[in-house]
C-alpha cells in the first residue's frame, strides 16, 4: 500500500485540529492555510511530537500511530526541517551533516554525502568550522542536507523560507526543486505562501480552522473557484508544459501543452524538458472573437466552464483550455456584462504575462 493516511483530533482551548486524510507516499505534499489553520500542528502529530489519543498514522502500509501503538519521535524514520536552521552552534558543517547520517547503518543508507553536498551546492561550505559564519539560506541548505541523511521516509518542512530574506529564498528555492526531481522521498511541506506550493507542490492541502476543506493535485485545486486561493490577489493556474522551441532572435521560448502554446522570455532548458508555468488570473484577459493586431502574444482558444463574482467590481472565470488543463481570469463584472460571457460559451484568453517557475 503506498499512500499516507492521517487522522488526528485535537482539543485546545482556543484551537481543535479534526483531519482525517489520505495522501500520495511520492513528491511534494503542501499544507497550505492562513496562520493558525493548522498547518504546523498536523506536521507535529506525523512527527510525533503532539499526541492525538485515538489518533492514526499508516505510511505505505507500516503503523505509526493506532490505538495504544505510538512510535516516538526517534522511532520514526523522518527528517524534521523547522523555519529556523538550528544547527548545533558547536559542530561543524561537516559535523552538522554528519550528524543523523553516522546513525544510519551504511547498507540502510539511501541517501549520500557526497551527493546532497553536490544537490545542495555545499561543496563550498563544508570546509566551514563556524556555522554562525554562514548566510541564512547555507545555514537552511545545511540543516536540509542533515535531515536528508538521516535517510527519511518522509521528509517534514515546516515554513523553512519563512525566517529568510527575498535574496536568500530565491537562493534556496533551485535546490528545493532539484531536490524535488532526483530524490524519492516523500515531502511534506508547510507554507502560507502560494508562490512557494506553486512552484514545489505536486499536491495540495487546505487547511482552515483545523479542518481540511480540499485536498487534490497543485493544478486541479488552485483552478477551483469555490475555495479561499480563488480569490486571493495572487490567484492562478499551473501548466505544466515542454521546452519546444528557442528563439534566439528575439530571446524567446516556446511551451506546448495540450490546449496551445506559450512564449515566455528565454529559458536555460533543452527542448523536450518538461516544465512549469505559473499564470496569474489577473494577467489573463477575455475576447469573443479571434484577437487580430494585439501586442499580447500568447492567445489561447478557451471555453467558460464557471463564472463566480469576486466583490462588488470583479468576477472570476475558470476557462478549459484543451483537453485537460485549466486557466483562472479575473475581470470586471462590466467586462463580462458588456461581452454577455456565460457558462458554456467558446472565447479566446489573452495572456498578458507568463511566469516560469520551475
Amino acid at each position: 500500500m503506498t499512500a499516507i493516511h492521517a487522522r488526528f483530533k485535537l482539543d485546545y482551548s482556543n484551537f481543535a485540529l479534526d483531519v482525517d486524510i489520505e495522501l500520495p507516499s511520492h513528491g511534494v505534499t503542501a499544507l497550505f492555510g492562513p496562520s493558525g489553520s493548522g498547518k504546523t500542528t498536523l506536521l507535529r502529530c506525523i512527527a510525533g511530537l503532539e499526541r492525538a489519543e485515538g489518533g492514526l498514522l499508516r505510511v505505505n502500509g507500516e503503523v505509526w500511530q493506532e490505538g495504544t501503538k505510538f512510535l516516538p519521535v526517534h522511532r520514526r524514520p523522518l527528517g524534521y526541517v523547522f523555519q529556523e536552521a538550528s544547527l548545533f552552534p558547536h559542530l561543524s558543517v561537516l559535523r552538522n551533516l554528519e550528524y543523523g547520517w553516522q546513525r544510519i547503518p551504511p547498507a540502510e543508507r539511501k541517501v549520500q554525502l557526497d551527493q546532497v553536498v553536490s544537490l545542495l551546492g555545499l561543496s563550498h561550505t563544508i570546509a566551514r568550522k563556524d556555522p554562525a559564519s554562514l548566510s541564512g539560506g547555507e545555514r537552511q541548505r545545511v540543516a536540509i542536507g542533515r535531515a536528508l541523511l538521516s535517510s527519511p521516509r518522509l521528509l517534514l518542512m515546516d515554513e523553512p523560507l519563512s525566517a529568510l530574506d527575498a535574496a536568500s529564498k530565491q537562493e534556496i528555492l533551485p535546490y528545493l526543486e532539484q531536490l524535488h526531481g532526483e530524490l524519492e522521498i516523500p515531502v511534506f511541506y508547510v507554507s502560507h505562501a502560494l508562490d512557494e506550493v506553486a512552484r514545489l507542490a505536486d499536491h495540495l492541502v487546505l487547511l482552515e480552522k483545523g479542518r481540511v476543506i480540499a485536498s487534490g493535485t497543485l493544478s486541479e485545486t488552485l483552478s477551483r473557484l469555490d475555495l479561499p486561493t480563488a480569490h486571493l490577489n495572487d490567484a492562478g493556474a499551473v501548466i505544466e508544459a515542454t521546452v519546444s522551441v528557442h528563439d534566439d532572435k528575439y530571446h524567446l521560448t516556446r511551451l506546448d501543452f495540450n490546449g496551445g502554446n506559450l512564449w515566455v522570455s528565454k529559458v536555460e532548458r533543452a527542448v523536450g524538458s518538461v516544465v512549469r508555468a505559473r499564470v496569474l488570473a489577473r494577467d489573463v484577459s477575455i475576447a469573443i472573437t479571434a484577437p487580430h493586431g494585439s501586442s499580447i502574444t500568447n492567445i489561447l482558444a478557451a471555453r467558460i466552464a464557471e463564472i463566480q463574482d469576486e466583490g462588488p467590481d470583479r468576477v472570476n472565470l475558470r476557462l478549459a483550455v484543451g483537453g485537460e488543463h485549466m486557466l483562472l481570469s479575473r475581470i470586471t463584472r462590466r467586462s463580462r456584462d458588456q461581452l454577455g460571457l456565460a457558462v458554456g460559451m467558446e472565447v479566446f484568453a489573452q495572456v498578458k504575462s507568463v511566469a516560469l517557475i520551475a
